[in-house]
């Protein structure tokens, strides 16, 4: 039982790893290098503790959060797709290629609500992200859909660990 503890536990250095990526990702060409310099080790090392902490599942995935408005799109909508789950992982990966889709997952459906695939579409206007949506559904077949559009963006940060 105590070696599950620990086995679970993040030593000081992978809590500087961690408070490293979880900021503001270096537009650099070596981005992982100045990350690692921040963390005071070598690049080499930096990336062995990343795959480490992914392969022990301690850290899930790594992402970029769009702040679509300051990029110029005004309009986006949560599209809920009703999708025949043989087609699920075919129709998903055709949607996550869409340079206007920034989300893309699958969801548990309930007897009133059959949708079990979500996509976040981003437009200039709601009459882009219509355009885009009719796309996708025509080029996957997929036509049964909820269109979501968001009214007021409430959060649009990431959790943060190992804060002081």
């Amino acid at each position: 039982m105590a070696e599950d503890v620990a086995m679970n536990q993040l030593d000081e250095l992978d809590k500087k790893v961690v408070r490293a990526l979880q900021g503001d990702f270096p537009l650099v060409a070596e981005p992982y290098k100045v990350l690692a310099e921040q963390v005071g080790i070598s690049e080499e090392l930096f990336l062995e503790r990343v795959k480490a902490l992914s392969e022990e599942k301690k850290i899930r995935k790594m992402g970029a959060v769009l702040r679509h408005r300051e990029v110029g799109f005004s309009s986006n909508v949560l599209v809920a797709w009703e999708v025949d789950p043989a087609r699920l992982d075919e129709v998903a990966k055709k949607m996550a290629e869409s340079p206007s889709v920034s989300h893309c997952y699958d969801r548990n459906t309930a007897p009133d609500w059959p949708y079990n695939l979500y996509t976040m579409v981003h437009g200039h206007s709601r009459e882009e992200c219509e355009a885009i949506v009719a796309g996708l559904a025509k080029e996957t077949g997929v036509e049964n859909r909820a269109m979501l559009y968001t009214k007021h963006e409430w959060k649009k940060v990431s959790m943060k660990y190992f804060q002081e």
